[in-house]
């Protein structure tokens, strides 16, 4: 586990390098199933997450990639730049609650919005812990979330 850890930060420190980054970056896995990997705020924020976080989910696949090619044991890995992804889920929760409560007094099912697997899988928590039934439908770019009375 270790051995992945270390591959993983020194892998994404050398890409961030590349492009005049050179900063440390914090990793860890609390669960040893997925690499964490913190990129401190710097200027190129922005540039590091791209739009609608469109680069920051690139070099998490880098870096998976990177450890499956080489063998190590573990190969999920979560980039988060300047914790963009942790307010985004955030953000995203507080507006999932909003739905759930729009479900519950309706009692009419909800198509969301399509979503990436990791804003799905953060709706998905919030409506399983307000007691709705949630399932995702669609394929690809389309897939999204509905939300469901129990």
């Amino acid at each position: 586990m270790e051995e992945s850890i270390q591959y993983a930060k020194k892998y994404l420190e050398d890409i961030l390098s590349f492009f005049g980054l050179n900063t440390d970056i914090y990793a860890t896995s609390e669960d040893g199933q997925v690499i964490e990997l913190q990129v401190p705020s710097t200027h190129l924020n922005g540039f590091l997450i791209g739009q609608h976080g469109d680069t920051v989910r690139s070099l998490q696949y880098m870096v998976s990639n990177a450890l499956k090619n080489n063998g190590y044991e573990v190969t999920r890995v979560n980039v988060d730049v300047a914790e963009y992804k942790k307010q985004r889920a955030d953000r995203l929760a507080e507006q999932a609650e909003a739905w759930v409560k729009q479900v519950q007094e309706s009692g009419e099912p909800m198509h969301l919005r399509p979503m990436n697997a990791a804003d799905r899988r953060v709706v998905h928590q919030v409506g399983a812990d307000a007691g709705l039934t949630t399932e995702s439908e669609g394929e690809g770019r389309d897939r999204h979330v509905v939300f469901k009375t129990a």
